[in-house]
């Protein structure tokens, strides 16, 4: 069943936005430090057994020049550097095996995919820890809830860092076109994408899928599904420290960041989705700064387009980069 707004008042949904008067000097001081750090992005050959791309293992710094992992694949035949896409992962994954990210090389473009830190037990493996920052506060299992009392010590801080240092990082290698960089990803990688695209102005095109990490507070007021729901069940223990949590969850508000993206955009949203509600993707859509479109599917849930999807991400990019 349709689980919002009707789609005509969705399409108007505007909320207002709430955040510190410190974000923008939050997050260009949070990135000044990660660029601290020498990149050190390394790119080592796997032999995959495929024969129409090449995949390689890598490791760059992210945030606090903690190594990350992830996978750059190319078509084995090219003539020039390619267009990129950076593509980050839903809630609980991780970055899997090479088998799992063949879409984007086969269309013809470079691919770089970003491990999520402490994530991948929860459907697909992932190789990156996530170090615990000192004086973390007690949290909800999962990761919504991690450091959430101080925005620096929330987990978000980290991913968030990660990510654009994964654009430098897959922008670092000779292979690619550092003028046409892609973001995309579904649900918490959705809402990656967006942070990414806010917080690295030179990315062209951003895909979020249903995406996650979005009108936090609406959220949990609409919905009692995870991940969301740990959020909730923090607060409903630590009744105290409400408007603490959300005062942290605004520095890492996708609504908050679209209004600063500028990328072209491409959203897609579920009216059907339960776990992350229409009217919390239309937020940050309606509030997105850029030029913009969004795919609507009427009677799908968290899974959204699918396939369907991601025919309309290539058909996207095509027009953007030939």
């Amino acid at each position: 069943m349709f689980v919002d707004l009707p789609l005509e008042e969705l399409e108007k949904y505007l909320p207002s936005r709430h955040e510190s008067p410190d974000f923008d000097s939050f997050w260009a001081n949070t990135l000044a430090e990660a660029r601290k750090f020498p990149l050190k992005a390394v790119f080592t050959p796997v032999e995959s057994g495929y024969r129409t791309v090449e995949v390689f293992d890598v490791t760059y710094s992210g945030y606090g020049g903690q190594p990350i992992k992830g996978w750059f694949i190319l078509p084995r035949q090219r003539t020039e550097p390619l267009p990129c896409v950076v593509e980050f992962i839903g809630y609980g994954g991780g970055r899997g095996l090479p088998i799992d990210w063949l879409q984007w090389a086969s269309v013809g473009y470079a691919h770089f995919v970003m491990d999520t830190r402490g994530q991948g037990t929860t459907w697909r493996q992932g190789d990156t820890p996530d170090p615990e920052p000192d004086g973390s506060n007690p949290h909800f299992p999962g990761f919504m809830t991690r450091g959430i009392l101080n925005p620096n010590t929330y987990y978000y801080r980290r991913v968030f860092t990660d990510a654009v240092r994964a654009v430098e990082a897959a922008r670092a290698h000779p292979a690619v076109n550092k003028e046409h960089i892609a973001v995309t990803g579904g649900s918490q990688g959705g809402g990656i994408a967006l942070a990414a695209a806010s917080l690295e102005p030179t990315v062209e095109a951003t895909m979020p899928d249903v995406p996650f990490l979005c009108h936090y507070r609406k959220a949990t007021e609409i919905t009692d599904t995870h991940p969301y729901a740990e959020i909730s069940r923090f607060c409903k223990t630590h009744r105290e420290k409400i408007e603490t949590v959300f005062n942290t969850l605004n520095y890492f508000d996708g609504v908050n960041l679209a209004s600063r993206a500028h990328a072209k955009a491409l959203f897609s949203v579920a009216l059907m989705d339960d776990i992350c509600p229409p009217r919390t993707v239309f937020a940050a859509y309606n509030h997105y700064a850029g030029p913009k479109q969004i795919r609507i599917w009427h009677y799908n849930n968290h899974e959204g387009g699918e396939s369907f999807q991601a025919i309309e991400k290539m058909k996207f990019l095509a027009q953007l980069w030939g």
